[in-house]
């Protein structure tokens, strides 16, 4: 699948997969920020993309800076429609116990694109039954 992508900042690479066969591509910061432990930050990509109707991206943390430094997504995973042109942005979050500085073209996000079914809500009296009916958090055990 082709995915137009337009860059709004020429100096950054082109978001592409580490390696063959991977899920997603990587996501570059387009500007350099400081997290102290606790703080979140909203911080540009340099890159618009048209993801095709049927189809959705999904902003994903990436697992290095999880485990080196405790860099999250506070919305994770961020959802990007198939109508959104706008530049893509990623909602960092320091959840780890030391301050954090992202540089300028680091890797902080992966863009996972996924297909999507067209939905509707129906509503109804009452849901036809399940196995697991309406048990919910923690009823599977720890």
């Amino acid at each position: 699948m082709q995915i137009p992508l337009k860059r709004l900042d020429r100096e950054l690479p082109i978001p592409e997969r580490a390696h063959p066969g991977d899920g997603g591509v990587d996501l570059y910061a387009a500007v350099g920020i400081r997290l102290v432990p606790g703080e979140r930050s909203l911080v540009p990509t340099g890159v618009a993309v048209a993801i095709p109707a049927g189809f959705a991206g999904l902003v994903t943390p990436r697992s290095g800076l999880a485990v080196s430094s405790g860099i999250g997504i506070v919305n994770a995973p961020g959802l990007v429609d198939s109508g959104y042109r706008g530049e893509l942005k990623v909602i960092l979050v320091n959840h780890g116990a030391e301050t954090v500085d992202i540089r300028r073209g680091d890797r902080i996000a992966q863009l996972v694109v996924v297909a999507v079914e067209a939905q509707e809500m129906v509503e109804v009296e009452q849901l036809p039954p399940s196995s697991r009916g309406e048990d919910g958090f923690g009823s599977t055990g720890s």
